[in-house]
Order: structure tokens, then sequence, then C-alpha cells
């Protein structure tokens, strides 16, 4: 079918919420590129938000998946387990920098992962509250857009949201808060709304994801792990869409030194497959009772099974090397940027977790969304897939498969370029 004629069946069938504002349809891919219904190729600069970290159709996860398909594609591992969801859980355990011995539960979804990470925090500590930050994404079942630190689109329509859940100031020196001020108003939190003797967790991303790409300083995790400790709460890191080698490590938070007392990840854990993990120090893990914790298709064997073989391919194809690699030549190509165009400002990137913002111009700094839905436009009429974020509409990110080959990066920084150029 044609792009246009899907168009029409998704205009007729597919809720209105959940319809991509994007008429193209993607019929197949490869690495970083990406063919239409009608053929048309598109340099992915997306990655899925974030999902195809070594890139489209990895031959090695295909191949993992086809064979699993081949032996077995469902129990409910509470039902019957099977070797995937352990061995996964073994990598993880080896892999993931939380405190002491780690132990693991599998899910479905980011959103997934971070309810039953706060459902953990809240058995082993008996406490009921979570403090998240001002920025924060974690997700669109209910506690998770809760616990959001932006409210549209995600919260919009869907009435009160659950309780217990308080907000902190994220340091972001660009837009005025400073870390020191920061952690001012995360004690302030402690003392006017969030008790420390009924909080079970504070809960941050490294890297805020659709709050606008902007790293939390090692001292400012480090301080946070401290609170932590001083206040008998358990700190849970968000990663994501931080996770699995996107800013140049495994994981965010191992830039920092800190250890986490649990974990979420999903993304590009299985290169496209449906899976999440909460991974935390056993005892905390270990809280709560028989049976609480599980799904009908958590750590599904197919999914396990392509989440295997990407372990793999970071340790055989040195993954994190090209990680690095992409976030210096980003890094170059932004610094190019913000000194050739007046609008272009505080660029970023923490390995190829990148990102540029536009403005009216470096003194004002006052945000232009309307700049990069431009950008945008330009580069999607191009061939280029190219995604915004952030509290004001103003930051493009870069989430590209680390593994893009040199020229077809080149090729979609070029197209980039041109847009800049365009709405200068």
């Amino acid at each position: 079918m044609t792009n246009e004629e899907l168009q029409k069946l998704k205009e007729r069938y597919v809720a209105a919420g959940a319809a991509s504002p994007n008429e193209q349809f993607a019929d197949h891919a490869e690495n970083a590129e990406v063919w239409d219904a009608d053929g048309k190729r598109m340099i992915d600069f997306a990655g899925g938000i974030g999902v195809l970290n070594i890139g489209h159709r990895h031959p090695k996860v295909v191949e993992a998946v086809k064979a699993q398909l081949d032996k077995l594609m469902h129990t409910c591992q509470t039902v019957m387990p099977y070797e995937g969801y352990v061995r996964v859980a073994e990598k993880l355990s080896q892999k993931a920098p939380v405190r002491g011995h780690a132990k693991v539960m599998l899910a479905n979804s980011g959103a997934e992962a971070l309810e039953n990470a706060l459902k953990v925090a809240r058995a082993a500590t008996g406490k009921t509250n979570v403090i998240c930050f001002d920025g924060g994404y974690h997700g669109r079942t209910f506690m998770t857009m809760a616990m959001n630190g932006k409210v549209n689109p995600y919260a919009t329509d869907f009435g009160p949201m659950p309780g217990t859940v308080f907000r902190a100031p994220f340091p972001v020196p660009y837009h005025g808060v400073s870390e020191d001020e920061a952690i001012r108003g995360l004690k302030m939190v402690l003392k006017t709304d969030a008790n420390p003797k009924d909080t079970a967790a504070i809960v941050i991303e490294p890297v805020l994801g659709e709050g606008g790409f902007y790293p939390a300083p090692a001292s400012f995790l480090r301080k946070i792990r401290e609170i932590c400790d001083e206040h008998g709460m358990l700190m849970i890191v968000d990663e994501v869409q931080s996770g699995f080698g996107r800013t140049g490590k495994l994981f965010a938070i191992e830039h920092s030194g800190v250890e986490p007392d649990i974990m979420t990840v999903a993304k590009s854990m299985a290169d496209g497959m449906p899976i999440s993990a909460i991974v935390g120090t056993d005892k905390v893990m270990d809280a709560s009772g028989p049976n609480s914790l599980g799904g009908t298709y958590t750590g599904s064997p197919t999914a396990c099974a392509a989440a295997l073989a990407v372990m793999e391919v970071f340790e055989e194809e040195d993954i994190l090397g090209k990680s690095q690699a992409l976030g210096e030549k980003l890094s170059k190509r932004f610094a190019q940027w913000q000194e050739k165009f007046g609008h272009v400002d505080n660029v970023r990137n923490l390995g190829p977790m990148a990102a540029i913002e536009l403005v009216t111009d470096k003194q004002s700094r006052e945000p232009r969304a309307d700049m990069v839905a431009k950008v945008l436009a330009h580069a999607k009429k191009n061939g280029l897939i190219l995604l915004s974020c952030g509290m004001y509409g103003n930051t493009i990110r870069f989430l590209m498969p680390v593994t893009i080959e040199d020229e077809v990066l080149e090729e979609g920084l070029k197209i980039v370029e041109d847009a800049l150029a365009s709405v200068a």
C-alpha cells in the first residue's frame, strides 16, 4: 500500500491520541536508513527515540530472534521460566553499577520499569513518597505521568494524577537554575512537602531525555546519593533513554561514579524488541512478597534473545568506542554551528546523546520553537528524520545509531546545516 492509502486507513481507524502526525509509513530499514511505503529513503537521526543504538535490524539480533522463534515464543515466565530470562538477568546484574550484588526483574517498557522500580522502593523502605525533577520524563502510565516534570502533552487530558509525587529543580544553568539552587530546592522539598521519613526514593535521569538532553553534573548526582543515604531513601536512576551506549558508556551514571540502589533500562536494550529491566541491590529487589512482581509478557523469550544478542554486539564490535567517536564528531560539528549561526546556542553532548538549542540571539537566549519546527520540516522534506525536545520546544536532539556509516552521518548533518541556514 502507498503512504496515501495507509494515511486514509490511519485517519479512519487509529485513535487520534495515538496517531502519528507523520504521513510517511515505514516499510523497511537497515542500520541508519529507512524507506517509506512509496520507496523514499530517509536518514534516521531519531533511532525510534533512542531505541536503535546499534542500528535497524542488526544482523546478529535478527538471527537471534529468528532462532528463538523456532524454539519457543511464550510460556509466561512465572508459569514456566526459560533460559533467556535468567541469562539476561545474569548479564545485567554483572554490568549494572548498582550497590552490591544486583538482582533483576524484566518488564516490557520503560514506563513499566519505572512503575515496578517504585513498587520495589516502597516495599523495601516501607515509605510512600517519591521525588522527581523538573523536566524529567518517565512514561505515560498514570504513576509515571505523575512523575513526569512536563505536563503537555502527556497528562493534559487525563484528570487527577496519583499523589505523593513531589518535584525538585533540575540544574540547567543556561536557563537560570544552578546546581546550588537545585540542591537547595531539593532540600526545601524535603522540608516543606516530602518528609524524609515518608519518602521512599528520589528518581532522576542522569541525562534529561524529553526535558532537553541536559546532563546532570556528576557532583549533583553525588549529592543526591549523599542525601538519600542521610535520610534512608533509595536512589533510582532512570537510564531508559541514556543507557546502552548512548553516552559513550554502557550507562550514563557511570560518568559520575555514583552507585544507585535501583536502575531502570529499556529502549536500546534489545534493538527494537520490547523489553525493559529493573536492576537493583539484591535486598532491595527481594523486599516484596512472592508473585508481587511480573506480568504476562514480561521478559518474553524473543525479546530476551534480542537483548542477549545486543550485549554480544557491544562486546564484539566495540560499540562504546564507536559511541565515543560519534560524540566527538558531533561535538566538533556543533561548535562550528554555534560559531557560524547566531541562532544556534548551548550546544551540548554526553557522548552522542547530543543537542542544540535555537534562540533569537545568544544574548537574550529567547527560545525559538518556531525555528525548530521549520528546521524539522526542512529536514523531513530533504530525507532526514529529526526530533525536537525540551521544556521550551527549542531543542533539537540527535539519536542516530552509533553504528551509522560516516558518509550517511555527513549527509544527514549537511541537511541539518542547510536547514539551520534556511531559518537564519
